[in-house]
């Protein structure tokens, strides 16, 4: 590796990217590109989107949608590995192998797969359960050091470090025990009022390609109040509004209107009118570089093609090591 450390980071395949994708982790992954000490891999999780219920016609389009954003959003396949999951199969066979390691009780005592059974009871499958194995062997496949992720994986990769334990103690490998760590990239707000924005919950987004019109149309289902009052609200629809203005428009147009809040009150329709602009301006270079990725398909095959190939050769030779070290080589 050259000295460099290798870092792994994807992103599941469940439809076109969002701001909060943009700015929460697309725009970390450009800095580490740009970032000499670093070897990036960037992966779309196709096969995670199936460990929930999914369409198969819209994961064959988002497989596509997600390459296209990678690299209108200025990811290099010339700088960074971009592949998908499921074009390198050592990923799946590695899973089995750390899957002997591991318990049944260990994976379903995990917070993240009991959220999973509330959210989705009729479909806890082996696929959901096994989801953190597929996890680690993802990252371990590469030897990967570093995964930047948020502190909801956390349960996730403190399972990839076990497994590298577990299979150094048991079989003599040398897996690294991957840490998690935070780039450079900012929490966006739910439109709806809650939380984060997640493809996850319907009209809590704006998608990278929305024109201006549906722009407007999402913010317009932000929920406010009155527009004025003694304290600015610090959570609620308003507040995620002016964490956006924030973003956007810059801190100081946000000082401005939690000053006119406590005072002669702000007039939302003008502000959400303001702000869709502002985030229009943001994405149109991104809108225009992936109107020319739409045109040149051939391009983005070539590129997934290349990187699944680069990512196999890598993949190949830690999974023929483990082959060894388990008894099959």
């Amino acid at each position: 590796m050259s000295g460099k450390k290798r870092v792994l980071s994807g992103i599941r395949a469940t439809g076109r990217l969002h701001l909060g994708n943009y700015l929460g982790a697309v725009k970390g992954m450009l800095s580490l590109q740009d970032n000499p000490d670093y070897e990036t891999l960037y992966m779309i999780a196709d096969l995670h989107t199936m460990t929930t219920p999914y369409d198969p016609e819209e994961l064959r389009v988002n497989r596509r949608e997600v390459v296209m954003d990678y690299l209108a959003a200025g990811l290099d396949p010339k700088r960074s590995i971009i592949f998908a999951q499921s074009d390198v199969p050592e990923h799946t066979e590695l899973a089995f192998y750390f899957a002997t390691v591991v318990s049944v009780a260990r994976m379903q005592h995990l917070p993240t797969f009991k959220d999973k059974v509330k959210q989705y009871p009729k479909a806890v499958t082996m696929a959901l359960l096994n989801y953190p194995i597929l996890m680690a062997a993802d990252i371990l496949a590469y030897k990967a050091e570093l995964v930047p992720v948020g502190v909801d994986q956390e349960p996730h990769l403190e399972i990839a470090r076990e497994i590298a334990r577990k299979m150094n103690q048991t079989y003599g490998t040398d897996f690294p025990e991957p840490q998690r760590f935070e780039t450079s990239g900012g929490y966006v707000p739910s439109l709806v009022g809650e939380g984060k924005m997640s493809k996850s919950v319907s009209g809590s987004y704006i998608t990278l390609t929305d024109d201006l019109s549906t722009i407007r149309k999402r913010l317009a289902t932000v929920p406010t109040d009155s527009g004025k009052g003694e304290k600015v609200p610090e959570k609620g629809g308003v507040a995620n509004l002016l964490v956006l203005v924030g973003l956007f428009m810059g801190e100081d147009r946000r000082r401005t209107c939690e000053a006119q809040y406590r005072s002669e009150g702000i007039r939302y329709q003008a502000l959400k009118d303001e702000l869709s602009e502002a985030i229009h301006r943001e994405l149109e270079p991104f809108q225009r570089r992936r109107n020319l990725l739409t045109e040149d398909q051939p391009y983005v095959d070539r590129v997934l093609r290349e990187g699944s190939e680069k990512a196999r050769r890598i993949a190949r030779e830690t999974l023929d090591r483990v082959r060894g070290k388990v008894g099959l080589g």
